[in-house]
């Protein structure tokens, strides 16, 4: 830092580097003919969370919307109900069925189990990062 009388001129410069978010939500794009529910689980643009607000496009219409992607624990009934989902197992998104699976085959992983299904077929779920 530059004070007065001192022996070699300097000059500073404040370089900041600006924090955008805390990475808790990303704004993605809905590609055309697309409905997105809010609080549903999507992937989209190559990031995994729950839509914050419900959108609807038409043919050759896009839209934005924000998904929650906090590596958080949620609840959900978005699941194959076929499958056991017991605490501990890892979860996948079966981007073909909209819906979270013990499938790992072509699908995405996307968490772990915190809470085994329960009898209205909801369960809770870690969601991993982002990677």
């Amino acid at each position: 830092m530059p004070y007065k009388g001192q022996p070699v001129p300097s000059t500073t410069y404040q370089s900041y580097r600006a924090k955008v978010s805390d990475g808790k939500s990303v704004r993605v794009t809905v590609p055309a003919k697309t409905t997105v529910e809010a609080q549903k689980f999507y992937l989209l643009d190559g990031f995994f969370g729950a839509a914050m607000q419900s959108v609807t496009t038409g043919t050759g219409q896009t839209d934005e919307v924000i998904l929650n992607i906090e590596q958080a624990e949620f609840e959900t009934d978005q699941i194959d109900t076929t499958q056991a989902f017991a605490a501990g197992t890892q979860v996948y998104w079966d981007a073909a069925k909209s819906k979270l699976t013990e499938t790992a085959t072509d699908n995405r992983l996307v968490g772990r189990i915190t809470n085994t299904k329960d009898a209205k077929n909801v369960i809770w779920f870690l969601l991993g990062p982002q990677l």
